[in-house]
């Protein structure tokens, strides 16, 4: 009996894993994509709570990096092949909103597939007899 109810309940998980993805997902994962490919201009907002003041603002074709709550990194790029680099320091006093200014077009079908050259380690096959 034990058996059989972890696998109703394992077949339901994967059920739910397999349909949870929407065509919002698709489509907000390739927006996404391309803001960190500097793709998008966006604008970052760090907002103090406590005063209700913009204490920094970047505008430009931007990366954001979430990851850490206590940490906003962002990455501009300012010409072709150049880069700046933001740390911001996140306080329980300030919050940042993240707005995409232009929008993206994106497809939400988009299929790639990059193999890097310099990645691939050339070898030789030889036979032995």
């Amino acid at each position: 009996m034990k058996k059989l109810l972890v696998a109703v309940l394992l077949v339901g998980a994967m059920a739910l894993t397999l349909s949870a993805c929407t065509e919002a997902d698709k489509v907000s994962y390739n927006v996404s994509k391309e803001a960190d490919n500097f793709n998008v201009v966006r604008r970052v907002a760090i907002i103090n709570v406590r005063t209700d003041k913009v204490e920094f603002e970047v505008i430009g074709r931007i990366s954001v990096d979430t990851s850490d709550k206590n940490k906003l990194v962002i990455v501009a790029e300012t010409e072709k092949n150049t880069y700046k680099k933001h740390l911001i320091n996140m306080t329980g006093w300030n919050m940042y909103v993240v707005e995409d200014l232009e929008g993206a077009a994106v497809n939400k079908y988009k299929y790639e597939v990059n193999y890097m050259p310099e990645s691939i380690i050339p070898y030789t096959v030889t036979e032995s007899k």
